[in-house]
C-alpha cells in the first residue's frame, strides 16, 4: 500500500504565531489564558492546557494577567474591555484575519454596505462582522446571495479560510446587486496552496485521509473538497482509524488543516504504514 502526503498541509504561519506567542508568554507570566480556543484543534489546545496556557470563554472570568486574543480574533468591543481591566494584551490574530478585519473596517469607512462571504457562526467571520458594523450582512451560499437587495455601493470581503472557487461563484451572483462593487479577495495563500494540493492528491489516490479538528472550518473544507474526488476520512486523530477502510486500497493520500501540528500528522501517517 502506497501513501502520499499533499505538498502543502498542516500549521499555517498564522497558527505557528499564535501557539508561540502563547508560549512564549505563559514563560513570562504566572497566569495567561486565551479568550477561546486560541485554534480549532483540540488536541493542540489540551496540550496548551498542560503547560498551563488556559481557554476562558469570557473576560469575566479573569480580573488579571495576560490574555491572548486567539488567531481568529475578537472585535474592537473586546480590546476595549480587556484593556478597561488593566489585562495585559497578547494579540495572536492571524495577520491574514487581521487584514479581513482592515479590509471590512475601511469599506464602512468609503460607505460601501459590506457583505462578508463566509459562516455566520464561526468566530472568525464573527470577528469580522464586529468591526464592519452592525449594518453588514454575512452570506453562506448562493440562496442567501440571490435574495440580497439592491443597493447603491456594495463592498464585498471573505472569511479568510473560504473556498476560493465558491466565493467566486457568490460575488458573480453580487454583480447585479449594485452599480458600484468593491470587491476586496480575503482569502489567505495557506488556504488556498491547502485546498489545491488536497484536491490535486484526492484525485489520484483511492482514499484520503484528511486530519485535523471537527470543529476546524478549513479542515472540513478540505475533507468535502476531497470527497468529491474519492472516499475520504475526517479524522482528528490516528486512534480514529479502522482497519477496514484499507481494504482493497491501493493507494491513500493524507492531508491536514492549518491548525493541525505536525505531531498528529506524524502518528496517523506511522500507523497508516504499518496498516493499522
Amino acid at each position: 500500500m502506497e501513501i502520499e502526503l499533499a505538498d502543502h498541509m498542516g500549521f499555517c504561519y498564522g497558527v505557528k504565531r499564535a501557539i508561540n506567542l502563547a508560549r512564549h508568554q505563559a514563560g513570562k507570566d504566572s497566569r495567561v489564558v486565551t479568550l477561546g480556543p486560541i485554534i480549532h484543534n483540540p488536541q493542540m489546545v489540551q496540550q496548551l492546557a498542560d503547560e498551563g496556557i488556559l481557554s476562558i470563554d469570557d473576560l469575566d472570568e479573569i480580573d488579571s494577567g495576560t490574555v491572548i486574543i486567539r488567531s481568529h480574533s475578537v472585535g474592537p468591543a473586546v480590546y476595549k474591555k480587556a484593556a478597561a481591566k488593566g489585562l495585559n494584551i497578547i494579540d495572536a490574530t492571524c495577520p491574514h484575519v487581521k487584514k479581513a478585519q482592515m479590509a471590512a473596517k475601511s469599506l464602512v469607512d468609503e460607505g460601501y454596505e459590506v457583505v462578508i462571504i463566509g459562516e455566520k457562526t464561526h468566530p472568525e467571520v464573527k470577528s469580522i462582522f464586529e468591526w464592519a458594523g452592525e449594518n453588514a450582512v454575512i452570506i453562506e451560499d448562493e440562496v442567501q446571495a440571490r435574495q440580497f437587495h439592491f443597493v447603491k455601493k456594495l463592498g464585498i470581503v471573505a472569511q479568510t479560510t473560504f473556498s476560493g472557487n465558491k466565493f467566486k461563484q457568490l460575488v458573480n451572483i453580487f454583480i447585479d446587486k449594485s452599480n458600484d462593487i468593491k470587491v476586496l479577495r480575503t482569502i489567505c495563500t495557506a488556504t488556498e496552496q491547502r485546498q489545491s494540493a488536497a484536491e490535486k492528491l484526492a484525485a489520484n489516490v483511492d482514499m484520503m485521509i484528511v486530519i485535523g479538528g471537527k470543529n476546524s472550518a478549513n479542515t472540513t473544507r478540505l475533507a468535502d473538497l476531497c470527497s468529491k474526488k474519492c472516499i475520504t476520512h475526517h479524522i482528528e486523530t490516528a486512534d480514529e482509524l479502522d482497519v477496514e477502510w484499507f481494504h482493497n486500497i491501493a493507494k491513500i493520500g493524507v492531508t491536514a488543516g492549518a491548525s493541525t501540528p505536525d505531531w498528529l500528522i506524524r502518528e496517523v501517517y506511522i500507523k497508516c504504514k504499518n496498516k493499522i
